[in-house]
């Protein structure tokens, strides 16, 4: 098969390697298109992403046809389209003509999107649905939400929106991003352009002067500290960055703020594969029932270590403006 391998200089080269064959439990999937994710690039120059370095083929996400299943599947069969987060549960990464996984992570593509569309939800999706998932439900919460364009942020937001929270003040960084969250129905005053000057003191006043009963910060590092002043006493922090710094933790500590931790991590090193599977099935349903609008996405190309190379140049100088890059896989 064909496949974009990184070799022990860190670079990203073409490549054949031999198709794998599915055990008892697992499906082949022929991949149709990837998503492009940072902890690619982060894997390449970060010793703490390095750990989830399982194959020399990089990639994490993937929607595609069912080719060949094991003698224990029940759940596919061959043509079936599907689509997953496959993380390091795979027989490689994704960054591949073909991938085995269990059948156990694996889900029905959502009719009613492309394998692109589809090929750039899994991983920002079930991250978003677990954040959603793991927050207590009160439509009348105060939410502050930051990084709001980009994929977490705005899956997340699309999920409260669509729940029906009102109350909800989102950051902004450029003009692009602005139209965006425009688009979703929020009203241009629960829009904040996290460049403002005194940008605490703005986020207190649109926000009625009161401080935030939810905080999900999708960025992390300075902007975290800033918003970290703005949570309520044992208001909920939602993590997904791993980048809260220590100035950050003291102040939300003094707050008895409750911090969760936002990771898909623990499910795929236990193998709890159901909380995979479920998820998919609700993101599915939300897509078919047109409960929530498709992802943006961004085709970069098709399978090369070029395109490979660009996404990551791009993921690294945060030039994506807020779409999923994506890569097709077949020719």
């Amino acid at each position: 098969m064909k496949a974009i391998l990184l070799n022990e200089a860190n670079e990203l080269l073409d490549a054949k390697v031999p198709t794998p064959e599915p055990k008892a439990d697992e499906v082949l999937v022929c991949i149709v298109a990837s998503g492009f994710n940072p902890i690619d690039y982060q894997m390449r120059e970060n010793e703490y992403e390095r750990r989830y370095l399982k194959s020399p083929i990089l990639g994490r996400e993937l929607s595609g046809v069912v080719e060949a299943i094991g003698s224990l599947v029940l759940d596919f069969k061959v043509g079936d389209a599907v689509f997953c987060a496959c993380g390091s549960m795979g027989s490689n990464g994704t960054y591949a003509s073909h991938i085995v996984v269990p059948a156990a992570i694996l889900g029905l593509k959502p009719d009613s999107l492309s394998f692109e569309e589809a090929a750039a939800l899994p991983s920002v999706g079930i991250t978003a649905l677990q954040a959603f998932n793991r927050l207590p439900k009160d439509v009348n919460h105060r939410v502050l939400v930051t990084g709001a364009s980009g994929g977490v942020g705005n899956f997340f937001l699309k999920l409260l929106l669509y729940a029906g929270y009102k109350e909800v003040l989102v950051t902004y960084g450029n003009e692009a991003a602005k139209k965006k969250l425009l688009a979703l129905g929020l009203p241009a005053g629960q829009l904040v352009d996290y460049r403002s000057d005194d940008l605490a003191a703005l986020l207190y006043s649109q926000n009625g002067e009161k401080r935030f009963d939810v905080i999900m910060d999708c960025v992390g590092n300075q902007l975290g500290e800033t918003v970290a002043t703005l949570l309520k006493t044992s208001g909920i922090y939602l993590d997904v960055t791993h980048f809260i710094s220590q100035k950050a933790s003291d102040i939300l500590f003094s707050a008895g703020a409750t911090i969760l931790m936002i990771s898909n991590f623990r499910y795929g090193a236990d193998k709890e594969y159901s909380y995979f599977k479920e998820a998919l099935q609700q993101l599915k349903d939300l897509f078919d029932a047109c409960k929530i609008s498709p992802p943006e996405i961004r085709v970069l190309g098709g399978l090369s270590a070029a395109t490979a190379e660009e996404a990551h140049r791009l993921l690294q100088a945060n030039k994506t403006h807020g779409a999923k890059l994506i890569m097709r896989n077949q020719d």
